[in-house]
């Protein structure tokens, strides 16, 4: 059914436990410190997408910070999707591949979050792809950071998780993109904690 063995890790089962791992009030308390971080450079924005939405962690961040901009999210494990259609309507939400995903429409800010990682590094032109021609303005990308790539073993698996300079790449393929503002988010953090994710704020320039 999926082009590759990260889509159906996510699909299947391990899809369906991370889910339990990853709502909570911590959590969600945690990216509404780092979403008005990442997005202080921002000028007025209404609507977003979302790629790799899971259960709208995220989006349930963002619209207490946007009470009235319009979302879409894109999620390929369907126990998260239907989650996700809760929080934003069903016929907001794609459930299926990113890399199926295809839209008219194009929103203020495309958002990425924890997923590029686990992208197939040789599919992440179609990702990218993506996260450029359905954004009008802003492309929010945030993720582990490596300058150059590198895979690491991910809850003891192989091949699922992959660390680069995802927001380089990105400048250096379209190059009306610039850069806005980026920040690093750890771990450690007494209040506010993120798993060590590094996030970039780039702009589409006319």
């Amino acid at each position: 059914m999926f082009k590759t063995e990260q889509e159906n890790f996510w699909a299947g089962n391990f899809g369906i436990e991370y889910i339990g791992r990853n709502d909570s009030a911590e959590l969600l308390a945690s990216n509404l410190d780092f979403f008005s971080k990442a997005l202080r450079q921002a000028s007025k924005i209404s609507s977003c997408l979302e790629l790799g939405a899971n259960i709208g962690m995220n989006l349930r961040a963002f619209k207490l910070l946007y009470p009235k901009m319009n979302f879409k999210g894109v999620e390929i494990n369907k126990v998260a999707a239907k989650k996700l259609s809760k929080l934003i309507g069903d016929k907001n939400v794609f459930q299926g591949s990113i890399f199926d995903f295809k839209t008219k429409e194009k929103v203020d800010l495309t958002l990425i979050k924890g997923v590029l990682i686990h992208i197939n590094p040789e599919k992440l032109g179609l990702v990218y792809e993506k996260l450029y021609k359905y954004s009008k303005k802003y492309i929010l990308v945030c993720e582990y950071y490596n300058p150059s790539p590198v895979g690491i073993a991910y809850r003891g698996h192989s091949d699922r998780l992959f660390k680069r300079d995802f927001a380089g790449e990105m400048l250096d393929k379209y190059k009306d993109l610039e850069l806005v503002d980026y920040g690093f988010s750890y771990k450690r953090d007494n209040n506010f904690p993120q798993d060590d994710i590094t996030w970039f704020l780039l702009k589409k320039v006319k």
